[in-house]
């Protein structure tokens, strides 16, 4: 398993909110807490992009866990990376309390991109894993 923890650059001891871990099968893991800032989510979509144009398909797993929403007033609009990788991603599975379903799957661009995006409740963890599988 590869694990990145990004660090954010005005203080280099704390460690963000956001880690993506690699597992088997391209399966990659994005875990969010907390409020999730434009600067870190980018942080992570360059670093899944570089591993993507070397030809990873990867399928994503996206626990939001102790989760705030999303940093206001940030531009939550850029699509580069949806526009430039989007078609590369083969599956999103999103796991997180209900309350955050319509907006995590809005904010995933579920019905909008090629690939199959599905919410699940934090207790079918594993059925998010299974589904990613299929």
């Amino acid at each position: 398993m590869i694990s990145f923890q990004l660090k954010s650059t005005a203080e280099k001891d704390t460690i963000m909110p956001v880690q993506i871990e690699s597992e088997a099968d391209d399966v990659y893991v994005l875990r969010i807490s907390g409020l999730l800032k434009q600067s870190e989510f980018s942080a992570e979509q360059s670093v899944l992009a570089r591993k993507m144009d070397s030809g990873l398909k990867p399928r994503l797993l996206v626990i939001l866990e102790n989760f705030e929403g999303w940093e206001r007033g940030a531009d939550w609009n850029d699509l580069d990376f949806m526009i430039s990788h989007g078609g590369e991603i083969a599956k999103i599975a999103i796991v997180a309390e209900p309350r955050w379903e319509t907006l995590a799957l809005a904010f995933a661009g579920a019905g909008i991109r090629r690939a199959p995006v599905k919410f699940f409740p934090l207790s079918e963890l594993q059925q998010a894993r299974s589904w990613l599988a299929e």
